[in-house]
């Protein structure tokens, strides 16, 4: 009886397992599209433009995501959230996947239960502030009025940052992005502080962006990531993996344009990646074509880093800490076999 019971017992716990492993994927193979939580507001990254078509940074990581899991990257479905309300959407299962903009820190991994996959973009807190007030550093906002969001690392950090050099400051709290944007072109506080890549579209987006200048401390490491929640092993999986095949590809020189004839590459590593040689995609639980659909529908992440935020865009961003490790930076894959 008692190992009869010990069976049982075991049986049940494998049979949670592999219920909780397989969960997200089943669920949105089921309604037949990912439900993505982004920002909404944050031009380059997540913003609808002028038809209604959602593009960004974060738009386009979770499309890869869609063509890695559906082998078509339309099939998935925005949810804009404010900072305040993001995690409690992915936690409540609102959302299968947050691509807004979210840095990843212990807390968040603990305590909140989430995990971070690769990061999509290495970033860090900075300052925008007027021209007209003639600020040359953040060493000179003493008693100035700053605008930042409620519920992020940005508050914490600025806090910080006037604390440990003895400077004071006045914050004003707004929930909405786009109403906080509101208050500092109103002259409502002397100067904005966000991640720069988020100081950058604001700017972009300005009356009159030629007005505005960010300031060139960056007093913070923002690593943004996707999230997903704990205890679903195979999706985060597949969310991390559909991130570091865009890095991969570019990495081997796989871009939209010449996929289809990479596909002919005798290069092992390049028919591995690209499903050619069989094997990753089983093992994500996809189509061996998996990595093929994301670089054929998206591109790689310097298409997509290009394409969003590059310097051909308002936003001009240089790759820096986004380049390939090749090339100096931080964007670095695992082998893909």
């Amino acid at each position: 009886m008692k190992r009869l019971s010990f069976l049982l017992t075991a049986v049940a716990i494998f049979a949670l397992i592999g219920s909780a492993s397989a969960g997200t994927l089943d669920d949105v193979k089921a309604k037949g599209f990912i439900q993505v939580g982004v920002n909404g507001e944050f031009f380059g990254f997540a913003k609808p433009d002028e038809k209604g078509v959602w593009r960004g940074l974060d738009v386009d990581t979770a499309r890869a995501i869609a063509a890695a899991v559906f082998g078509d990257a339309e099939k998935v479905k925005f949810t804009p959230l404010t900072a305040v309300t993001r995690f409690t959407a992915l936690q409540s299962g609102e959302v299968d996947v947050l691509c807004r903009n979210a840095t990843r820190i212990l807390t968040r991994e603990t305590s909140l239960g989430l995990n971070f996959v690769q990061v999509n973009y290495y970033d860090g807190q900075g300052f925008l502030v007027p021209k007209s007030l003639g600020i040359k550093s953040a060493k000179e906002l003493n008693g100035a009025a700053v605008c930042v969001l409620p519920g992020t690392t940005t508050e914490l950090n600025v806090a910080d940052f006037f604390r440990s050099r003895g400077m004071q400051m006045k914050p004003v709290v707004i929930e909405n992005a786009a109403e906080l944007n509101k208050a500092f072109f109103a002259g409502r506080c002397d100067c904005l502080t966000s991640d720069v890549s988020q100081l950058a579209g604001t700017r972009a987006v300005a009356p009159n962006p030629d007005d505005y200048v960010i300031l060139p401390e960056v007093i913070s490491k923002e690593p943004l990531a996707p999230a997903v929640r704990h205890g679903d092993d195979q999706w985060y999986d597949i969310v991390n993996f559909s991130v570091l095949a865009m890095i991969e590809a570019e990495e081997l020189g796989i871009t939209s344009q010449n996929v289809d004839e990479m596909l002919k590459s005798p290069d092992p590593k390049v028919q591995r990646f690209l499903g050619v040689s069989p094997g990753n995609g089983k093992s994500l639980g996809l189509d061996e074509k998996y990595a093929y659909n994301i670089i054929k529908q998206v591109g790689n992440y310097g298409e997509m880093f290009e394409r969003n935020v590059g310097q051909k865009t308002p936003l001009k961003m240089d790759r820096g800490l986004n380049a390939l490790w090749t090339n100096g930076g931080l964007m670095y894959s695992p082998p893909f076999k």
